[in-house]
């Protein structure tokens, strides 16, 4: 393989947002996560548990609520008062509407997943119907004194609970009026707080309600008469989610002291036929709050303030020893936010509302293999480019020779030139961009930075000529008729005649740049791709997936290689295959054709649990790249965890 010089950065100080509400869809086995700072992702549990999808956030939409309708429809709503729908293939918002109750606090959609309730600010349940195109308004359910935090149906769909500040309501959905209202007890560890918040409710198909509050406490009630059946005090502090088990057979809630505890329903002596609920599992995956729960068929699912995404296996559900055996947390995003100017070895960092550019540092000294080599010059920290507007940054890129930087929110493209005068650097921003240029998905230049390429949230892709410091748009990819498919990963050849373009679902595009036309579309396979790229001299098109195959397609052929052909008759090793983290970036190496890196592993690995390796590239044939980004340092820029006092002290 050779010795390579490795940049180790570790100044790109990205802090991933918190976690605030996840909801799990049974039938396509997804996971949809809000983050606080307004982004939504959908992770694909059926392939690896893949982030295959995501939207920006915005500092004005505080998400507070999540949930699945009609089956594929995801809606979300917040404190802004809006109720969203997603396109889960243009990866955009459809509309947003206003509820008119002020800021949203909870949402739930009916068991049939026709209607949606959500809960709002000025005490008010609103009912609307999901029509094929938008949502309806149909009625006010009686309003309440205090806002409505949490939301269930029964399974019948004709009972709803609200829970609320110091109480429990149980609404006839129907008539719209409360039937019962069940008073929250406000003790805590013996003492009487000011007031009890019911952060959590669910309704049961025997009419039992499930309440979580912030006296720490899971309590039962009887729907039918009102009353309080069974109280647990399980934690010093609140108790903040709750979700249960299709089945309901279990159900799984979580705590501000980083706690998930499990409860099942077991029988009450090993012959009988009745039924308790009993607390089995604690779990304590989390530093942090777990501001949400969700409960898969083989797993319980949690996540909070410390930004971790964790799936705990069910064990005895689980039939197969595979991917869904595994506890996995999800801390970075499966994207790529990083890159690299080689020519001039600059990095660009993206944070949701800001760029930075770095030039790496250099040394004039030598050593033998793992040897840390002294800086002769540091990294220098060029730019900070700050964004306008309360839209995230969507994508961003740095031409290969450093002298154009692009980046995108939801509804504004950006274009600048870089100048560089001995340490001086100046910017100038390219005005009046095309309108159809307004949002992108993902941005690419050619290898010789020529060409810029744009995968456009419209399911188009955009070429345009960079010369001086001006640009020329030369053509338009349109989406295949009838659909308006997002494309998410783009590769382009190094001599810059190809470009492969990647959606959430169908194969890879391939399209002959210099003819501008589509030259070949390579087979679809079962799982999403995490990255691909195109090598030098050969034009083979290598593509990673989730479930860790790789392929390598020849472009000029049309086919797969022999190469590729032969590996997966022999089959990946084992080892290979259980990973469970996605490959983000694939490189290649210029002398050594037969050498394809991975940004995570194959023939070049780079692997440590305590330092996530977040990008890698090579600068030339003997100089490495890999910025790390270490768990602790996340933590501590996190807010203090909840105190908790210890014995003795």
């Amino acid at each position: 393989m050779g010795e390579f010089k490795v940049h180790r950065v570790r100044f790109f100080n990205y802090v991933p947002s918190g976690i605030r509400c996840v909801a799990y869809n049974n039938q396509s086995n997804r996971l949809a996560v809000s983050r606080t700072d307004g982004t939504v992702e959908i992770y694909n549990l059926s392939a690896n548990y893949f982030q295959e999808k995501f939207f920006p956030g915005h500092e004005s939409r505080a998400t507070e609520a999540l949930c699945w309708a009609e089956g594929q429809r995801l809606f979300s709503a917040g404190l802004n008062g809006e109720i969203m729908e997603y396109d889960l293939q243009a990866l955009n918002i459809k509309y947003a509407m206003d509820a008119f109750g002020g800021p949203i606090w909870s949402m739930a959609a009916s068991p049939s997943g026709s209607q949606l309730l959500v809960g709002c600010e000025d005490g008010s349940v609103k009912l609307f119907q999901i029509t094929p195109d938008k949502i309806q308004f149909e009625r006010n359910f009686d309003r309440q004194k205090s806002r409505i935090l949490s939301l269930s149906w029964h399974p019948s769909g004709t009972h709803i609970a609200a829970g609320s500040i110091d109480y429990i309501s149980v609404f006839d959905v129907k008539s719209g009026s409360a039937v019962h209202k069940m008073i929250v007890d406000r003790q805590y560890m013996g003492v009487s707080k000011r007031k009890c918040i019911v952060w959590g409710v669910a309704f049961l198909s025997d009419g039992t309600i499930i309440s979580v509050d912030s006296a720490g406490k899971v309590q039962f009630w009887d729907s039918a008469t009102g009353t309080l059946v069974k109280s647990h005090l399980i934690a010093n502090a609140d108790v903040q989610s709750i979700a249960v088990a299709d089945q309901e057979d279990s159900f799984v809630v979580g705590t501000a002291e980083g706690t998930v505890f499990h409860f099942q329903l077991v029988p009450v002596t090993s012959n009988s036929s009745e039924k308790q609920w009993v607390r089995t599992k604690p779990f304590q995956h989390h530093t942090h709050d777990v501001r949400t729960v969700a409960h898969s068929p083989t797993a319980l699912i949690s996540g909070g303030t410390d930004t971790h995404l964790v799936f705990r296996p069910l064990m005895e559900k689980v039939e197969v020893k595979n991917y869904d055996a595994a506890l996995r947390k999800i801390t970075f995003p499966h994207r790529c936010l990083i890159s690299c100017s080689k020519k001039r070895q600059l990095l660009l960092f993206q944070f949701a509302h800001h760029l930075e550019l770095w030039r790496l540092g250099s040394t004039v000294a030598t050593g033998k293999n793992g040897d840390t080599l002294p800086l002769s010059k540091n990294a220098d920290h060029l730019l900070h480019l700050k964004t306008k507007g309360p839209e995230n940054i969507i994508c961003s890129c740095i031409s290969p020779c450093g002298s154009w930087i692009a980046y995108s929110t939801v509804s504004r493209f950006f274009l600048y030139r870089l100048n560089y005068e001995h340490d001086n650097i100046s910017l100038k921003r390219v005005s009046k961009m095309p309108a159809f240029l307004r949002s992108a998905l993902q941005i690419l230049f050619s290898e010789d930075s020529t060409k810029l390429f744009v995968a456009s949230n419209q399911g188009a892709l955009h070429i345009v000529q960079l010369s001086g410091g001006s640009f020329k748009h030369l053509h338009a990819f349109q989406p295949q008729s009838g659909t308006v498919e997002a494309m998410c990963l783009l590769a382009v050849s190094p001599d810059g005649n190809w470009l492969a373009a990647s959606g959430t679902s169908a194969g890879v595009h391939v399209y002959n740049v210099k003819q501008l036309k589509l030259h070949c579309t390579v087979p679809a396979y079962n799982f999403p791709v995490t990255a691909m790229a195109i090598a030098p001299n050969t034009n083979n098109l290598v593509i990673a997936h989730s479930d860790q195959q790789v392929f390598e397609y020849s472009i000029p052929d049309k086919q797969y290689t022999d190469w590729s052909r032969t590996v997966q008759k022999q089959g990946f090793h084992h080892l290979w295959l259980q990973r469970d983290t996605p490959i983000t970036h694939i490189s290649f190496h210029p002398k050594r054709p037969m050498h394809i890196l991975l940004h995570d592993a194959y023939m070049f690995c780079i692997i440590d649990k305590s330092l996530p390796l977040l990008f890698m590239d090579l600068l030339d044939e003997r100089t490495l790249v890999a910025v790390e980004r270490p768990l602790d340092d996340i933590i501590a820029q996190l807010p203090p965890p909840i105190k908790k006092k210890k014995f003795g002290t």
